[in-house]
């Protein structure tokens, strides 16, 4: 476990349940666990055994494929949100303060696979959001709004290719998500974001 899991860990359970349920709009289980929605799946949060677990089997994925971006991330979430409305002011992640990492070295989000599988495939797009639990919106040739955290609504805007253009993807969060996470933290629920979709 990193350090800053540890840390996470420790500030989590030190926080009062009520407040972060009604900050983070998750609940508490009465067995010292928060219920925390992801992607349309449960995880159950443990400060006291410093466990995330998967409540349903769909959400062992994520645990096992992407726990890297996520575990951290959910502490964070739990931490640090706030009780604010969303803007609905989409924005770039180079638009963010410090959003250039995102295009830098390993931290460029993959968003040319998400082109390169969908771009003549709306439909199997639409569908793979669907199954994420994902809102349909009205951007590009097909969008979807994942939300991988309750108050991080993450979207996703395919371009088809045509004659003149080839296909691309761009992803874009509610300018709130600075005000609840650092720029690592949004960076990570991102690449998550766009990871799940390939």
């Amino acid at each position: 476990m990193s350090t800053g899991e540890e840390k996470a860990w420790e500030d989590l359970n030190n926080l009062n349940p009520s407040d972060v349920c009604r900050k983070a709009r998750v609940f508490y289980d009465g067995k010292n666990s928060y219920i925390l929605k992801s992607l349309g799946m449960d995880f159950s949060v443990h400060p006291g055994k410093r466990e995330i677990k998967n409540i349903q089997p769909e959400g062992e994925i994520i645990l096992k494929k992407y726990g890297y971006f996520f575990n951290l991330s959910a502490l964070c979430y739990l931490i640090n949100s706030r009780d604010i409305p969303l803007s609905e002011k989409l924005v770039k992640p180079v638009g963010l303060k410090g959003g250039e990492i995102f295009f830098r070295g390993s931290h460029v989000l993959p968003l040319e696979r998400i082109a390169e599988k969908y771009g003549n495939d709306k439909a199997s797009f639409i569908e793979k959001g669907k199954n994420l639990n994902g809102n349909i919106m009205n951007y590009g040739d097909a969008s979807v709004e994942l939300l991988p955290l309750p108050r991080i609504p993450v979207t996703l805007i395919l371009w088809l290719s045509d004659d003149e253009f080839p296909s691309r993807a761009d992803v874009l969060l509610d300018s709130t998500c600075e005000q609840h996470l650092p720029l690592d933290i949004i960076w990570s629920i991102a690449m998550m974001s766009v990871l799940v979709m390939l």
